[in-house]
């Protein structure tokens, strides 16, 4: 396993796991993210934007439904700089986020509990409110309306 692949693969490892495995190893590497240079971090995220459509969805659903009980639970501020190191890099680049069901994903995430979604949810439009119009202009452009009512954005 090649350096930079090593958190594409692990992530399509962890995809393929059970659940009583897959989340307590997801939730150890998510609070690893914290202690990271940004370096590290951003490579994660890109790897994990990479890693995310080669996987067939029904292991990548049950990997984000982890993933998004796992930060629910996290402090606002943990939760806050993990999904804005996820946004940036999709104004980077953009078509990283294109290449994923986005469908799939908000249904993946209308699963999850309410309380959890408004947590995630409540993150995210505080992250949007300080981006510039340009921004939320360019990641609005590729975010599905449905997407975009459900987040309340």
């Amino acid at each position: 396993m090649s350096h930079e692949n090593f958190a594409g693969n692990i992530i399509v490892n962890l995809a393929n796991l059970p659940d009583f495995l897959r989340k307590p190893i997801l939730r150890k590497r998510m609070n690893e993210f914290f202690t990271l240079s940004s370096l590290d971090q951003l490579e994660i995220i890109n790897n994990a934007l990479e890693a995310g459509p080669t996987i067939p969805f029904p292991n990548f659903a049950k990997l984000f439904s982890t993933w998004l009980e796992i930060l629910a639970m996290m402090p606002e501020k943990d939760r806050a700089i993990l999904i804005s190191a996820y946004i940036i890099e999709i104004l980077k680049n953009p078509q990283k986020l294109i290449l994923f069901n986005l469908d799939g994903i908000l249904e993946v995430f209308s699963t999850i509990d309410k309380s959890n979604q408004d947590s995630i949810a409540l993150t995210i439009r505080k992250i949007f409110s300080e981006l510039t119009e340009q921004q939320r202009k360019k990641i609005f452009l590729i975010i599905p309306k449905i997407a975009k009512e459900n987040l309340g954005l």
